[in-house]
């Protein structure tokens, strides 16, 4: 199997790291939409946050790897079938979802670090606050982080409808291309 990208097809590591970063956002997604109302008394109250940011900090990490991999790597152009609308609202799209994912984690990051305190990734490292305290700030951060989470959310499965439709109406290699790499014959 071929880790690198081709003009063709996207290597094992543009794959592995598409789908942990989309299992990434659906899962904190998920995981904010429950841990919101959670009660003092319950067990997971402080747990859940904590995951929630250590999942996020990771996802950054992750998406800033991602966007250099992306500039830096050769990656496969749109298959011969595609229609100028649909190359272009991939492109468009593609964008989108690099800009609402990181709207959404350096808005919660602020959420977290408005009143000057740092986040712990799992105790492993802690990453500081870059803002020092401000008034109000978590209120507007929460504001941008629910409504880029959703939009996020539903971008998303806009987008795999898209690959849904190009892998059963068109019968492409669309999302073929994005589930296994190309085998290299040597």
């Amino acid at each position: 199997m071929q880790i690198n990208n081709t003009s063709a097809s996207f290597g094992l590591l543009s794959i592995v790291v598409h789908w942990v970063a989309a299992i990434a956002v659906f899962g904190l997604f998920a995981l904010g939409f429950w841990m919101v109302d959670l009660t003092y008394y319950s067990e997971w109250y402080q747990r859940a946050p904590d995951i929630h940011r250590s999942i996020g900090v990771l996802l950054f990490c992750l998406m800033v790897f991602r966007l250099l991999w992306r500039w830096f790597s050769t990656s496969p152009g749109p298959l011969a079938g595609h229609k100028r609308w649909e190359v272009l609202s991939a492109q468009i799209a593609h964008v989108c979802l690099y800009v609402l994912t990181f709207v959404a984690i350096v808005s919660g990051f602020l959420i977290s670090t408005a009143d000057g305190s740092s986040v712990s990734v799992f105790g492993w490292f802690d990453v500081p606050s870059v803002t020092g305290q401000i008034k109000r700030l978590e209120d507007t951060a929460g504001l941008v982080h629910y409504w880029s989470t959703w939009a996020l959310v539903a971008l998303a499965l806009i987008h795999s409808a898209g690959a849904l439709k190009h892998h059963f109406i068109d019968r492409d290699n669309t999302l073929r291309r994005m589930l296994v790499p190309e085998r290299r014959d040597n």
